[in-house]
């Protein structure tokens, strides 16, 4: 309650000080400031002077209202210009303005307690027991705060965090058997120094592993990260090999099937325009291209296939034979040399074969070569 009072109190004294720079209108335009309260043990104020090249300001401040400003004795510089000003601090207003030379640039009045950026955690004890740790350090001298502890495993990508009030902070859930890294900071609630206020630096990592302080937990590793690479290797021996073998089953597959099924060649490479030019007309692709001409067909009839036609008729036995018997009776006896031959009788009875347009007479006693 005090300290509200005390910022209402503030609120003429900040409209004061903005009435003191309405002298010179968009002078603070210029000026970018930075405000920063360590512990409220120093303050650090800084500016950037981008559009007051070659200018060096002073600086000064007070933290009684009324009272006569003091100088900066504490710049800081950068290439031979002011910069920023360190000034010891309290939580109370700081009351400052800044020059360039006579000409009043900016005059404001600030809290310190806006701009509060606690002190790191010091003495920071850690007790272990079969459940967790245990965070304890000694608590800042000032209420509003939030202590952060923040631990992650060897096998956590990212930081685990938890919060309290004071600083003694219990961590459950942890595995005895892993190794821990933890840090610690301090920060500030915006309901009472303001959104403003900056948290604390992080405190040194320190690696527990059993209840015992480590160096690093580099030395543990992960292993399923240990065992990725050769992970990847055996993945990629076995995609290769199954590529492998898909290709031999391909090729085999080509030859087994040149070999049961042949390949039909296209007759478009063999014979080169028979079906562009002539439509798949092989006598005339023959004709155009090879230069043969296909026999006529009066010469195709000049010497046509002789076939045998043998006719077997029934004929009476008074009828006579157009010719002499085909074959003799094997009864019969030769004529003796020198006599004349007597004509042969013709056959009675038998079967009559025609063969050319003459008729033979056959009977069961002869046969015919053909």
């Amino acid at each position: 309650m005090r300290r509200l009072v005390e910022r209402w109190a503030a609120a003429a004294v900040l409209l004061l000080g903005d009435l003191m720079a309405a002298g010179d209108p968009g002078a603070g335009e210029e000026l970018q400031l930075h405000i920063v309260c360590f512990n409220f043990e120093t303050v650090q104020v800084t500016w950037n002077a981008s559009g007051l090249a070659g200018t060096n300001l002073t600086f000064f401040y007070t933290f009684e209202h009324g009272a006569l400003p003091t100088p900066c004795t504490n710049y800081t510089f950068q290439q031979g210009r002011t910069t920023g000003c360190f000034l010891e601090a309290e939580d109370q207003i700081l009351y400052f303005s800044i020059r360039n030379g006579s000409r009043l640039l900016l005059a404001m009045s600030q809290w310190m307690s806006d701009y509060l950026k606690p002190k790191s955690p010091k003495d920071v004890q850690f007790l272990w027991h079969s459940e967790g740790v245990s965070v304890t350090c000694s608590d800042l001298p000032y209420p509003g705060l939030l202590y952060e502890v923040q631990y992650r495993s060897s096998f956590d990508a990212e930081w685990q965090s938890k919060e309290e009030r004071t600083c003694n902070v219990t961590l459950g859930g942890l595995d005895t058997h892993k190794c821990y890294s933890f840090r610690t900071r301090v920060k500030t609630t915006e309901t009472m120094y303001g959104p403003q206020a900056t948290p604390s630096d992080w405190s040194e990592v320190t690696h527990w592993k059993r209840a015992e302080l480590r160096d690093s937990c580099q030395e543990e590793r992960d292993p399923r990260r240990t065992q990725s690479p050769k992970l990847i290797v055996v993945c990629s021996a076995v995609t290769l090999l199954t590529v492998s073998l898909l290709l031999l089953s391909l090729w085999k597959l080509q030859r087994v099937k040149r070999l049961l099924v042949p390949r039909v060649p296209d007759p478009k490479g063999t014979f080169p325009g028979l079906f562009e030019q002539h439509q798949g007309n092989f006598q005339e692709w023959i004709r155009d291209t090879q230069n043969v001409v296909p026999p006529k067909k009066a010469e195709q009839d000049r010497h046509p296939e002789e076939t045998l036609v043998v006719h077997l008729l029934k004929t009476e036995p008074e009828e006579p034979a157009r010719t002499g018997p085909l074959c003799l009776r094997t009864g019969e006896e030769a004529a003796p040399g020198g006599a004349p031959r007597l004509p042969p009788q013709a056959p009675q009875g038998g079967a009559v074969v025609v063969l050319g347009g003459l008729a033979f007479v056959m009977n069961d006693d002869c046969y015919m070569m053909l």
